[in-house]
């Protein structure tokens, strides 16, 4: 299929409703407005060829394939890849992704209603990517079902690092009593229906952190209300078009500061508006009581899922936090953010300590803090395992790959230890001051 809307709207969201970890990401409205804002689509070089599997009239297996002749706006990067076929006189675009363009979260990719589907659907690119004589294919930040079925497919894994704040207060393991504090987590309409035992407040949050990250959180937040700045959020239909234009005024100034233009255009962002409102939640940050700066966040509820496992999905816990694992049946992504005026530490209250309190006061299980950043452990997002599969046609460069892939993920392997040995919690005492 030449354009995701030459796939059935329905059909499509009820296949992601029923996968393990799905994300807003990939509906088909958010899918559709990429293409008909023009901010992924042939003219920015993200070619749709939307791959489907059929059982009669009924769609069994679909996933969002583009052909690309650059490897912008993925972040698993492969230009040194891309590089070595130049110096040796190969093409190594145009190549095909299955990927959600410009969004860095992980979640399933490859949809399908059985692991057969799957399987089929999985065969079917491999055989469509050596048909069109397309050097490479690659799967970005799929779930883990989606990179079994691909290794089962001897496709090369490659794994990067993000930061996740999971709302669990940690299990201390020197501590007396070190049981997460009791309670629920607590949304508008009450508790939220089968979260894990959240923090209670901000306050606590901070409790179970080490004197000096704690100490580090109080002094930057002091710093952006002593510069007379506070924050308003407004969630779904609440967002008015007036405050999605002054979103993209920072949005589109912050890229241009940094000498580049944004992915996404603000069609992309009045389609989120019109299909989407109960997706996005946005922070305004005010100061003489003009808006300065803003924070836009995704929000998703998990369905229920189609199949005989209803219960939430099990997420998997963040490395060194000493947390079991969470159901994330709420979770939140930070995605983009801008500023008119700079302020010192705003970045850190709008796109981090804004969120994170509104997680903890409307009962949400997780927050994805989005690519890289190793920063983000001081304010307790904390690192997880990202994993993509990727398959070169041509023998030598893909053995070549394969060696690369594995001295890298060795070095993975080391940092994510390293990193677990500088957890910002407390050590040896229960969540209190």
């Amino acid at each position: 299929m030449n354009s995701p809307l030459e796939v059935d709207a329905a059909q499509w969201n009820a296949l992601l409703a029923a996968q393990m970890h799905g994300t807003p990401f990939m509906r088909h409205e958010y899918l559709a407005a990429l293409h008909q804002s023009a901010s992924a689509s042939p003219q920015t070089g993200w070619t749709p060829r939307y791959i489907s599997l059929w059982r009669g009239e009924g769609l069994v297996a679909a996933c969002p394939l583009y052909v690309k002749a650059h490897s912008y706006g993925e972040y698993v990067f492969d230009w040194a890849w891309a590089n070595a076929y130049q110096q040796h006189g190969l093409s190594y675009y145009p190549k095909a992704v299955v990927a959600v363009p410009f969004t860095p979260v992980p979640g399933a990719r490859l949809l399908a209603r059985t692991a057969a589907d799957r399987t089929a659907l999985v065969q079917a690119v491999l055989a469509w990517c050596g048909q069109e004589k397309l050097s490479s294919f690659h799967l970005l930040f799929g779930n883990e079902e989606d990179i079994g079925t691909c290794a089962a497919a001897n496709l090369m894994q490659r794994h990067t690092v993000q930061f996740h704040w999971t709302n669990v207060a940690p299990t201390l393991p020197t501590a007396c009593g070190s049981l997460p504090p009791k309670g629920a987590n607590f949304s508008r309409g009450g508790p939220s229906k089968n979260s894990s035992p959240g923090y209670a407040s901000f306050d606590e949050f901070l409790a179970s952190l080490s004197h000096e990250k704690r100490k580090k959180i109080r002094q930057e937040r002091r710093r952006v209300a002593d510069a007379g700045v506070s924050f308003r959020w407004a969630v779904g239909a609440d967002i008015t078009a007036q405050d999605w234009d002054f979103f993209y005024r920072c949005y589109e100034r912050t890229y241009l500061e940094h000498g580049n233009s944004p992915y996404l255009s603000r069609d992309f962002f009045h389609r989120m508006a019109s299909t989407m409102p109960e997706n996005w939640l946005l922070f305004v940050a005010e100061q003489d009581g003009q808006p300065i700066a803003t924070s836009l966040i995704a929000i998703y509820t998990r369905p229920a899922r189609e199949n005989s496992q209803n219960a939430p999905p099990i997420m998997p816990n963040p490395v060194g936090s000493g947390r079991g694992p969470v159901e994330a049946n709420r979770v939140a992504y930070g995605r983009y953010w801008g500023a008119l005026k700079r302020v010192d530490c705003l970045h850190f209250e709008a796109c981090y300590y804004q969120p994170l309190q509104w997680c903890i006061t409307q009962g949400f299980d997780r927050f994805e803090g989005g690519a890289q950043g190793e920063h983000k452990m001081a304010r307790a997002l904390m690192p997880v395992k990202t994993s993509s599969a990727h398959w070169l046609a041509h023998p030598a460069f893909a053995d070549a790959v394969e060696r690369f892939l594995e001295r890298e993920g060795a070095g993975i392997s080391s940092y994510m230890g390293e990193l677990s040995e500088r957890s910002p919690f407390r050590q040896g005492a229960p969540g209190i001051i």
